[in-house]
Formats: C-alpha cells, structure tokens, sequence
C-alpha cells in the first residue's frame, strides 16, 4: 500500500524531484511506481527520475535540479536578458566536455540542447539565479555576447542583430567586462567589428 504522505513529505524534502531508488527506499516498488504515472500522481521527466505531478516547477528549477552544473546558455540566456523575445524550443545549456553524455539524453521535459564546453571556460563570466531557493546557472549578460558571436553562423541573422541591439541599449552591460571575456573567449575582433562600430 502507497503511503500518500510518506510520498509527499519525500518529494518536499527533495526539492521536488526523486529518482526511482528513493521512491523504492520508501516502499514504493517499480509496479507501484508505474501505477502512479498512469494515475497522473507522478510525472516521469526522465528515466528514473519523477515529480509530483500536482506541483510545476518553471522549466529552469528543472534544469538545475537535474544537472546542477549545467549553464544557461546562448539563445536561452538570450531570452532571459530580453535580448530576443523568440523562446528556444529547448534550452541550450553549457556543460563540462568531460562530463557523462548519457545523462543528457533521453530527457522528456524539458527539451535540452548541451553543449560541450572545455571547463575552464565555464567559469569566465558566471553568474546565478536565485529562483525559490534554487540557484540557476547562466552567463552573465557580457559574456553572453561574447558567446553569440562567437556562435554567430549558427544564429538566426534576426536574433544576433537584436541582441546586439538590445545590449548596447542595456544600461547594465558592462563594456569593460565584454572586453575582457571577448579576450578570454578569442572574439576581441568581432566585438570591435559588430559593437565597437556602436560605442
């Protein structure tokens, strides 16, 4: 029998999401489990991984939640900063290129798109989120940049120029950190090219 507060208590414990051996260290076995999906009492976001259905957390807890080192990255950092108001069809994040490529796969919700990052880079220009007590990683908006320029040829020609548009109307850029993530990241000379023409 499914211990419904066991459950819950359980799930708020672990900021929302379980994987299927912690459902098991509470007694709920693998029938049991799949009972509870097609009774929409659980969602499954991932193999082996589920949350209560009832409660919806925003796509970007998720994200942090299963992968706690990812980065927001690109267009979906973009769209945070309002520097495009075209909404990725999945979230582009930042991880470590060492890092487990299985892990990323398979994943139903939300849509993820990674990138393989050396790991030095993923320090240049972090910075965090604070969303319900969950702290999201994302690029601060300056490096953000440096990224799209850097990955301009594989932008919509639309999103790249109203981003530069829309930073260099942003009162908190900070060129001086543009400077020196663009020298950091190896795209000084496009920085010159595509915003320096501006300043």
């Amino acid at each position: 029998m499914i211990k419904y507060n066991l459950l819950n208590d359980t799930f708020e414990k672990s900021d929302g999401i379980l994987k299927a051996s912690d459902l098991k260290n509470i007694g709920i076995n693998s029938r049991q489990i799949k009972k509870l999906v097609e009774e929409n009492i659980i969602r499954r976001i991932k193999q082996g991984y589920y949350e209560l259905n009832e409660v919806i957390y925003p796509e970007e807890v998720l994200l942090a939640k299963l992968f706690p080192n990812a980065v927001i990255y690109l267009e979906s950092a973009l769209n945070y900063y309002g520097y495009t108001d075209r909404i990725p069809k999945e979230w582009q994040i930042a991880v470590d290129k060492d890092s487990e490529k299985t892990k990323y796969n398979n994943l139903e919700y939300p849509k993820i798109k990674p990138f393989y990052i050396e790991k030095e880079y993923l320090e240049i220009g972090l910075d965090s989120i604070d969303m319900g007590g969950v702290h999201i990683k994302i690029f601060n908006r300056d490096r953000t940049i440096c990224d799209i320029l850097r990955y301009k040829n594989k932008i919509e020609n639309e999103v790249f120029n109203n981003a530069i548009q829309n930073y260099l109307k942003d009162p908190k850029k900070n060129i001086s950190k543009l400077y020196k993530y663009s020298k950091e990241l190896n795209v000084l000379n496009k920085v010159e090219t595509y915003i320096g023409v501006w300043l």
